[in-house]
């Protein structure tokens, strides 16, 4: 939204700065996305506004190669992959099975590939860096007023600017409210954000800023698990069916700190160093559904859950850039350090004896009641896991000439992984392991034009082995699984920037991954291991944004994977795979969203659309494909702006993932209506 003439509030002028941005640090330093080899992309601030976005699983659409598989968790390239950053850090306050929530956030950045030399252990797939808002030298206040379908309402606020007259001090507060009863039976939804930060400008270029964040949100009935459904894809109920009665709960409550000083050094040198640390306690009471019963196929089988899940993490992280002449060629170096410690504990216990199984033809909620009192007769299972993290960093960029780039990196991690496990005063289990491991990085840009740029890349990942399999009985300990890919592609910003079509072939290997060696016995009664798994994804993907006139704006993207094990042991599976084909892994997947805006009327209309190929879900149950389209009218008010927005618009009934045949498919929502009027001051 933009100041209009006679400080109205307009929708027009948005046109021409299109969804982009010129820079994105999702490479630990702000940097060019042309002079980077691999593929970006980053969703701003002004596609949230337009798309209505709430929360990560919003915006999924609009990212190639990206698709959802349960909760926060994605399907990148073909990998399932749960991790997030937050501004280049680990300690994602959303644990377990809550969403990223967008409210206090500025911008998505998506790295796409192995992101090792930066971010240390992860999957191949790519990695998601959510970058804070933070205070802002001008004085600014927004308020916004929700409304929606199935009795949602919500209100936030923002606000910031200078405290001082100097503006050495700036300041950001913000504060968010949203409830909802949801179509899934039973359920409701409250959630509540606090945000604030700090911002302390030390001398010309330097800057220390500190934030803090709070997030409540309490979800009643809304443990969910899938409908269930036979091995066409068929919904075997409703997608309103619920294994979950209305006394079922999961409440998170979570605090995140992070402080963070950034200076330049002339014009040559940059440093920064951050911390963040966050705290979070899950606490979730559900039935969870266990499949049909064989005796009576409309009825589900089901066993209480009573959980307790607490989590504290702490990182460190600095990096440097220096721009240095040598030899005549001009070089870019960055180094970085990060370290990162976290504690995850879980508390369980399941009541699996008694629980009332539920009809998908016509539940009968109120029957299991009493199965929270039974459960806290049984012990808690506690599963306490303790991390660490910490790597160092070192990249050249090498400018030969305007026109050609050289690209070269390399970094070490060192790990640490304990498990222990127990029930009662009974240890069961008890497991460590710490190794170390080297990730590279190389690539080349050739830019025959200012606006175009021509790139070719090789990268590298790992992820430390499950600390209960480096057990020496099974043949530990193990290396890594480790992740390397090959990419190339072309990025444009033609016409000005108007036009930027990206477009990247990649191909992922994964080795390492763990297998039960048939070829030889248990040693005290433990299977012996090997790593004999391989996967290998390939792919291409398209994504363009564009001005079409001065006032119609389109993004498009595509993406095509093809991943497949290629290599295992005989009668064995990889994790989330069936067969030689990957769990949520469609081959195809197309998003777009067009607007164009009519500043005669002060309004701006808006199509948006995703479509996705068939899967199959973790069980080898089909996933059918589905197309859904979403429209939005932004009308200007002089005082304000309303947005009308409608998704789903055809009401498509669809499953928007697959997971298991006891659990069954995640239905995709129905068609929803949303209302926001929004006041900026």
């Amino acid at each position: 939204m933009e100041r209009g003439e006679g400080d109205e509030i307009t929708v027009t002028g948005r046109a021409q700065r299109l969804y982009r941005v010129t820079e994105t640090t999702v490479g630990k330093a702000a940097e060019d996305p042309m002079n980077i080899p691999q593929a970006v992309q980053v969703i701003n601030a002004e596609l949230f506004a337009d798309q209505g976005a709430r929360d990560a699983t919003d915006i999924y659409r609009n990212i190639s190669g990206v698709t959802a598989f349960s909760y926060a968790g994605v399907t990148f390239r073909g990998f399932r992959q749960d991790q997030s950053f937050y501004d280049g850090q680990r300690g994602n306050p959303f644990i377990g099975f809550s969403v990223p929530q967008l409210f206090n956030i500025e911008r998505v950045e998506v790295l796409k590939g192995p992101a090792g030399l930066f971010f240390g252990p992860g999957s191949p797939g790519g990695i998601i860096n959510y970058v804070s808002k933070t205070p802002a030298d001008r004085t600014g206040m927004r308020a916004v007023v929700t409304g929606g379908t199935y009795d949602r309402i919500g209100i936030s606020a923002e606000a910031t600017g200078p405290v001082d007259a100097g503006g050495i001090v700036t300041y950001r507060l913000g504060g968010f409210y949203e409830s909802m009863d949801p179509y899934r039976r039973n359920t409701q939804n409250k959630s509540r954000i606090g945000d604030g930060g700090l911002a302390i400008r030390t001398h010309p270029g330097g800057k220390l800023t500190l934030q803090a964040t709070v997030y409540d949100s309490r979800y009643q009935a809304n443990r969910l698990r899938g409908v269930l459904v036979d091995n066409d894809g068929n919904f075997l109920a409703g997608i309103d069916w619920n294994a979950n009665e209305k006394t079922d709960f999961l409440h998170l409550r979570s605090e995140a700190y992070q402080a963070r000083y950034a200076t330049a050094i002339g014009d040559r040198v940059t440093f920064d160093v951050g911390a963040r640390y966050f705290t979070a306690t899950e606490t979730q009471q559900y039935h969870e559904p266990r499949g049909l019963d064989p005796a009576n196929p409309d009825l589900v089988r089901r066993e209480f859950r009573d959980q307790i899940r607490p989590v504290d993490g702490l990182s460190f992280m600095a990096n440097l850039t220096a721009r240095v002449a040598l030899l005549g060629v001009e070089h870019k170096f960055q180094a970085g350090a990060d370290w990162y410690r976290e504690t995850s504990i879980l508390r369980s216990r399941i009541l699996r004896a008694g629980v009332t199984s539920l009809s998908l033809s016509n539940p009968v909620y109120g029957a299991a009641a009493g199965d929270a009192a039974r459960a806290a007769s049984l012990p808690f299972t506690v599963t306490d896991t303790r991390s660490r993290r910490k790597g160092a960093y070192l990249q050249d960029q090498i400018s030969l000439t305007d026109a050609l780039l050289l690209v070269a990196g390399v970094r070490y991690d060192r790990f640490e992984d304990g498990v222990t496990t127990s029930t009662g005063a009974t240890v069961s289990g008890r497991s460590h392991y710490a190794d170390g491991d080297m990730t590279f990085r190389g690539g080349a840009i050739f830019k025959p034009r200012k606006d175009v740029s021509l790139y070719a890349s090789w990268s590298q990942s790992f992820e430390p082995q499950a600390a209960a399999d480096q057990d020496r009985n099974a043949g530990g300990p193990f290396a890594p699984v480790t992740g390397n890919q090959l990419e190339g592609g072309v990025k444009t910003q033609l016409f000005g920037g108007r036009l930027q079509a990206n477009a990247a072939a990649y191909r992922i290997l994964r080795r390492n991954i763990l297998q039960v060696d048939p070829t030889r016995s248990p040693v005290n009664g433990v299977d012996p291991l090997a790593p004999i798994g391989a996967v290998t994804s390939k792919g291409f993907e398209l994504d363009l944004t564009t001005d079409l006139t001065p006032n119609w704006v389109l993004m498009a993207n595509y993406g095509y994977n093809d991943t497949r094990i290629t290599g295992t042991a005989p009668g064995q599976a990889i994790t989330n795979a069936v067969g030689d084909r990957f769990a949520n892994a469609p081959r195809h997947q197309l998003g777009f969203w067009t607007r164009y805006q009519v500043p005669a009327i002060k309004a701006a209309f808006a199509v948006g659309g995703e479509h996705v190929s068939r899967r199959i879900s973790l069980s080898g149950q089909t996933v059918k494909p589905y197309t859904v389209f979403d429209a939005s009218i932004t009308k200007g008010l002089g005082f304000a702006e309303l947005l009308l927005r409608v998704d789903n618009l055809f009401d498509t009934v669809y499953a928007a993932s697959g997971f298991s045949a006891q659990s069954g498919h995640f239905p995709g929502e129905p068609q929803t209506f949303l209302t926001e009027l929004r006041l900026r001051f």
